[in-house]
């Protein structure tokens, strides 16, 4: 190669950083506006039990919103491996913020739980969308790039109790109309900078069911894993705020509480991210998950700044493996990226999800306390039975 053939790949090279830069960012900061309208219901639940409903429907209502966004990402995510759809990541994001911001408006109880039904379809639109587009422009840097999309999405999940608590506290929740405005504004950036895909050539969807075929013992491993992972998380940020309301502790300290657990957990995400590479998929999806109950249950059974570090350290243990599931499911499925996504990020989750209102029932008819060590329990079972089961290390498929 001559020098000139060389400075001009590099010059090219350099060229393409920005746009891919731009793109990288406004698919993140997308999905971390996303996963915060994810956390909404969770976060207004104690204002929601305020207003009149029980702990039990409004844990349904946050089912819902979970269910339809979640265990519709496969759905989605078929569309995606066999054509792509662009507009599904800005129509989404604007879909599911609008809805949403309209919940403080809506007194009637069967409204309200069509309102958050319907609002899921569109974050189950954005995430394979979103995901794949992620990959497309990452070159060979796909591990760094959907670490840094995944936890972008954590951040946002973090933010959303410290951002909706005082608000709604100081304002009530008449005001959540206003939460509609950074839905339009990321909508219109994505419209401006998300990256066109080309549509497949040839039709994805024989292959992506004789790989489903082929591998669904794998996958079903997973998809069991990360159930129980998400019923502790999602279960942990509806219902902890009451249990420690039930301790004399004020919502605005709660809600604090709340972000040091994900912010830990986004971080938690990124070195789990990083030690799969280096120790494998295995060991950090089934040790991080069993370290985080007894993190857990320090949390619960001690005080001060011992019990925040055990928070923190909870958070962390319980994401670490939140990219790691994603990254081995896509490598059992490697010719179905957005299918892979979609059955971590949205069926494993969704089913997850569904145990929420279940956890609801159980809650008022045993006590919060019951619900809650239920809760911290799980993690550990979730890898103990992933560590017996995945016999060995997940390794990518031959293509």
């Amino acid at each position: 190669m001559s020098m000139t053939e060389a400075a001009s790949i590099n010059v090219n090279s350099q060229t393409n950083k920005g746009p891919k830069r731009l793109k990288l960012f406004s698919l993140s900061l997308a999905h971390g506006l996303n996963d915060w309208y994810s956390n909404y219901m969770q976060t207004l639940l104690p204002f929601l039990v305020a207003a009149g409903f029980s702990i039990s429907k409004s844990a349904v209502l946050i089912s819902a919103f979970t269910i339809s966004s979640s265990i519709l990402q496969p759905f989605f995510a078929y569309l995606v491996d066999k054509k792509n759809k662009r507009w599904m990541v800005y129509a989404g994001t604007i879909w599911m913020g609008t809805l949403l911001s309209l919940i403080g408006l809506i007194e009637n109880y069967a409204l309200m739980f069509l309102t958050v039904t319907l609002a899921g379809f569109g974050t189950a639109a954005f995430h394979p969308q979103a995901s794949a587009m992620v990959t497309a422009i990452s070159g060979n840097k796909k591990g760094l790039y959907q670490s840094i999309f995944v936890t972008a999405g954590n951040i946002g999940l973090a933010f959303t109790p410290l951002i909706i608590v005082p608000f709604v506290k100081k304002f009530g929740l008449k005001t959540t109309p206003l939460f509609i405005i950074p839905a339009l504004l990321v909508g219109l950036l994505l419209w401006i900078t998300s990256p066109k895909m080309e549509v497949k050539k040839t039709p994805v969807d024989h292959s992506t069911m004789k790989s489903l075929k082929e591998n669904w013992k794998s996958l079903a491993k997973i998809v069991i894993t990360v159930s129980m992972r998400s019923l502790a998380f999602f279960g942990l940020i509806s219902f902890l705020p009451l249990y420690l309301k039930g301790k004399d502790i004020s919502i605005t300290v709660s809600s604090h509480l709340l972000f040091i657990m994900l912010f830990s957990g986004a971080i938690g995400g990124l070195i789990g991210g990083h030690l799969s590479d280096k120790i494998g998929r295995k060991p950090v999806i089934a040790y991080s998950l069993m370290l985080a109950t007894p993190f857990f249950c320090g949390f619960l059974l001690t005080g001060g700044i011992l019990s925040t570090l055990f928070l923190a350290l909870a958070g962390m243990a319980l994401l670490a493996s939140f990219s790691v599931t994603v990254v081995s499911a896509q490598e059992i499925l490697t010719k179905s990226q957005a299918m892979a996504s979609g059955l971590m990020l949205g069926f494993g989750i969704g089913i997850g999800g569904l145990g929420v209102s279940l956890i609801g029932l159980l809650a008022e008819h045993t006590g919060l306390n019951y619900a809650v060590y239920l809760l911290v329990i799980l993690p550990f079972i979730g890898g103990s039975f992933y560590a017996l089961k995945a016999k060995k290390d997940v390794k990518p498929a031959a293509i």
